[in-house]
């Protein structure tokens, strides 16, 4: 009748639990020490004694708590015995009657038992998590802010459904306003997967410290209730991704394309070369490129990223990022280097010209990806068939074809 720990430095503090047990009235066992008989955890020990008087079909065993032993479990404090004072019965079943009242009184505490034992180790696993957490940031020598669960509750009224911003593998983004007036936006992982702890420790870790105008800018972060939240700063006109596929009401033209393009270009720039740590981010995609009210292009979400190896070559035997986007020798054979985004941004500059995705089929041959379809349209001296029809031909002709270009040339 006792609960079982694995954990020897636990059992240890658990102390001696001693019982007197009787079986059908008559003391069978005085101060029964568990502890010292099993020798050790996830033992059993049993005892034989043959049962007299028994009547009605019933056998009776009670376990008296005798007063002895330790009370302090986890911590010191008044926590009385695991066991106290419990009648546990066998009962046949009988064409007669059954004697329900007993049976619930028996049962009762029992179960009460195994909810405090369960609750005891969910509450345990929950520190286990929160304080391997706690210990990952603190081996990052982050800096970063930390948010209140209420701070970040307040300012998204709740997590509402009206603020959601959008939605991917990782989780949700909600919009917000902290009390001070500045508009965030939060963004919500899966605390459920050992995948989304690392990719919240590692986008930490990796752009706490980087500022640039190219880059979106992390407030800080929150982990409580079991939740993993990242603030950022709120970007008014969401991803490009959204506008291209014509989900939002706003409309690109070419110099905003330009621009965008540009503002991508020198943000990755900054990631390879200009910052004290350099960087590969392994994801660039239009998802994760966003906007702001000036459409001033931002690179988001570090999940993935990996410092730069200063050899210029690594060989990764787990591929990361997403299908159409990375550059063959890395997605065939875990070649990483700065180049893999480099290849990466070649599409999204593909998709900026062309109004159109690279995951989606283009052209005549329902197979065709974005790239390949620009490659036949350029081998036919149709380049200028690549560009937006959106843009119904406002655009500068020579510029268009120098994007188009220097894409496939990636």
């Amino acid at each position: 009748m006792e609960i079982q720990f694995s954990d020897q430095e636990l059992y240890s503090r658990l102390g001696r639990r001693i019982f007197d047990v009787y079986v059908q009235g008559k003391l069978f066992l005085r101060d029964f020490n568990i502890r010292q008989e099993a020798n050790g955890t996830l033992k059993s020990i049993v005892k034989e004694l043959k049962a007299v008087n028994v009547t009605d079909h019933k056998l009776e065993i009670w376990l008296y708590w005798a007063g002895k032993g330790t009370t302090l479990i986890p911590k010191r404090g008044n926590y009385g015995p695991l066991i106290s004072a419990i009648s546990l019965c066998h009962m046949e079943k009988t064409k007669h009657h059954i004697n329900y009242p007993l049976i619930f009184g028996v049962t009762g505490p029992l179960v009460a038992i195994i909810f405090l034992a369960l609750g005891f180790y969910a509450h345990r696993k929950c520190r286990q998590i929160k304080k391997k957490r706690e210990r990952d940031l603190r081996a990052q020598g982050l800096q970063t802010l930390c948010f209140t669960w209420r701070q970040l509750q307040a300012a998204t009224n709740d997590f509402d459904q009206a603020n959601k911003l959008g939605e991917g593998g990782f989780g949700c983004v909600f919009k917000g306003e902290l009390s001070d007036g500045t508009i965030i936006a939060v963004k919500q992982l899966s605390s459920k997967s050992c995948q989304g702890n690392r990719e919240f420790v590692n986008e930490i870790g990796m752009i706490s410290g980087l500022n640039h105008p190219n880059l979106v800018k992390l407030y800080g972060c929150c982990v409580e209730k079991d939740q993993l939240l990242l603030v950022y700063e709120y970007m008014e006109n969401n991803s490009l991704a959204l506008v291209l596929s014509g989900r939002s009401s706003l409309k690109l033209d070419w110099s905003a394309r330009k621009k965008i393009c540009v503002g991508l270009a020198r943000g990755l720039e900054f990631l390879h070369e200009g910052a004290a740590i350099r960087m590969i981010h392994r994801d660039i995609k239009t998802p994760n490129v966003l906007l702001d009210a000036d459409l001033n292009a931002k690179i988001s979400d570090f999940g993935l990223a990996r410092l730069h190896e200063e050899e210029h070559t690594h060989i990764s035997t787990k591929v990361a990022g997403t299908i159409g986007y990375m550059a063959p020798e890395y997605a065939l054979m875990g070649h990483l280097t700065e180049k893999a985004d480099v290849y990466s941004f070649g599409v999204v500059a593909m998709e900026i010209v062309s109004g159109k995705s690279n995951t989606t089929q283009k052209g005549s041959d329902d197979n065709a990806s974005l790239i390949k379809w620009a490659m036949t349209l350029q081998q036919k001296g149709d380049i200028m068939e690549i560009v937006d029809p959106k843009l119904e031909g406002e655009f500068n002709s020579l510029e268009a074809e120098r994007m188009i270009k220097v894409a496939l040339r990636l």
